[in-house]
């Protein structure tokens, strides 16, 4: 590995406070590099870690195995502090700094400033956090859910389950504003009624008359698309007695976030495109690989999974093409299956991904499955040919 490539390393390493996953194979060559916009500071560093977690291991096995097509993966990770402005900046150095595709970020915010850069400068970009969807670009790839495959299904299984009156309760963000006006005429479909809707400004650290409010409306589901700076609001709403009668179907929960609970918000509701405590002995040997890493006591979210697939996705499709080249790795990955710990995950055409879904419920400090779902081909309500 060329020095000044080592000297970058050790310099980003200094800099983010985050380390690259070292090769063990294909030593002598050139390493594939790809750039990672992740948040390690800012507020959202929680999920950014999580991501970090599934590269690495990625990085780590695809390199003992003798990396792709001769060369070793380095990681590059860039911290994008949880900020549009950060995030611009690190996607352009990134790419200047010769990577062939970009991993990130974790908030829609995020992903709606850089993704013009990546189209601008012709770089795919790896998106591996559920999505609102709605955007088809050559250059932009969904590793995760979109509201089809989460929202779609766990809204009929609480309608059937707890009934069919709804508050919905959301940061005053792009991405709570966008899941629920995709959620109402879903509810509407479902012969479900809005009794509420409320955004919060952040600011909040006393949700007493927030939980006021969503009592009064007496509804038998919480719509919830409130984390980050809000999710206080469940141990507080728990604690008030507001989930003796209403039942939480919560957005985009995963295993991080349930330790801010303290215990509270049991039998809270989710649909997630993996489940930590699954007795899949595929599921259990892959938690098992990345603890064996990070630590026993590490969370395993399925956003450790889904940034995984990236890389695992990538190296198929260099291998495919044949060469590291940005647009033969953007052709390759259009239409490929690859395996995953959860089962073959297949991108589309519109650059969505097809996987494995599961309701799942919070049960003590984990999520468990309730029900598994099978594949679910995503609906992102655009088409690439569109464009």
């Amino acid at each position: 590995m060329a020095l000044r490539s080592i000297k970058r390393m050790a310099l980003a390493l200094l800099v983010c406070g985050v380390g690259f996953s070292p090769s063990t194979g294909a030593d002598a060559a050139e390493p594939i590099r790809i750039g990672a916009v992740l948040p390690f500071s800012g507020g959202v560093e929680l999920y950014g870690q999580q991501a970090k977690l599934g590269l690495d291991l990625a990085a780590r096995e695809i390199n003992a195995a003798g990396g792709v097509l001769g060369r070793p993966i380095e990681v590059i990770y860039a911290d994008d502090k949880t900020g549009p402005p950060s995030a611009e900046d690190a996607m352009r150095k990134l790419i200047a700094d010769g990577v062939v595709a970009v991993v990130g970020p974790i908030t829609s915010a995020n992903l709606n400033a850089i993704v013009p850069i990546a189209e601008n400068l012709k770089t795919p970009l790896l998106y591996a956090t559920n999505y609102e969807g709605g955007k088809c670009s050559r250059y932009v790839f969904s590793f995760s859910t979109v509201p089809n495959q989460d929202m779609g299904q766990l809204l009929p299984y609480m309608n059937q389950t707890f009934g069919n009156t709804y508050f919905l309760l959301g940061a005053d963000r792009v991405w709570p504003h966008q899941m629920f006006d995709i959620a109402k005429p879903l509810i509407e479909k479902l012969g479900g009624k809005i009794v509420g809707t409320q955004y919060t400004l952040g600011t909040e650290t006393d949700f007493t008359p927030l939980i006021a409010q969503v009592a009064a409306a007496k509804p038998k589901v919480l719509l919830f698309a409130l984390k980050g700076d809000g999710i206080d609001f469940i141990r507080q709403a728990d604690e008030q007695g507001l989930f003796r009668e209403t039942t939480v179907a919560f957005l985009g929960l995963s295993e991080i976030d349930l330790g801010i609970f303290r215990g509270k918000g049991q039998n809270m509701y989710t649909a997630v495109p993996s489940v930590a405590t699954s007795d899949d002995p595929a599921i259990k040997a892959f938690v098992g690989k990345v603890r064996s890493e990070a630590g026993a006591d590490v969370l395993v979210s399925n956003y450790v999974m889904t940034h995984y697939n990236t890389l695992i996705a990538l190296k198929a499709a260099i291998e495919k093409a044949g060469k590291v080249d940005k647009e033969a790795i953007i052709d390759a990955l259009a239409g490929l299956v690859f395996a995953s710990p959860t089962g073959p995950v297949t991108i589309d055409q519109n650059h969505y991904a097809t996987m494995n879904m599961f309701i799942a419920k919070t049960q003590g400090s984990e999520l468990v499955t309730v029900r598994a779902l099978g594949q679910i081909a995503p609906q992102p309500g655009c088409k690439l040919a569109d464009r």
